[in-house]
């Protein structure tokens, strides 16, 4: 059940899922908010952190693809670790 109501973050941006998480970490932070709402906020919490780690995951692959060929080297492109 906790998964269809946080459907939502599915469709977040990474910058807008990040914003909610940081929100989310100060009004915990604070220990203002009562137990019940404190649990659903942390549980979205969980929700756009692991949205947050796929879409970093996403873009890491994207970033691969571009860079290397099948044999790993560059391709067109100098590695983003270039020193």
């Amino acid at each position: 059940m906790a998964e269809t109501a946080h459907d939502d973050v599915k469709t977040l941006s990474f910058e807008a899922a990040l914003e909610q998480l940081e929100q989310i970490v100060a009004k915990l932070e604070s220990g203002k908010a009562p137990l019940a709402e404190s649990i659903a906020i942390y549980e979205r919490g969980e929700a756009l952190k692991a949205h947050c780690e796929t879409l970093l995951k996403t873009a890491e692959a994207r970033i691969e693809k571009i860079t290397l060929n099948r044999e790993g080297r560059a391709t067109g492109t100098e590695p983003l670790d270039a020193g």
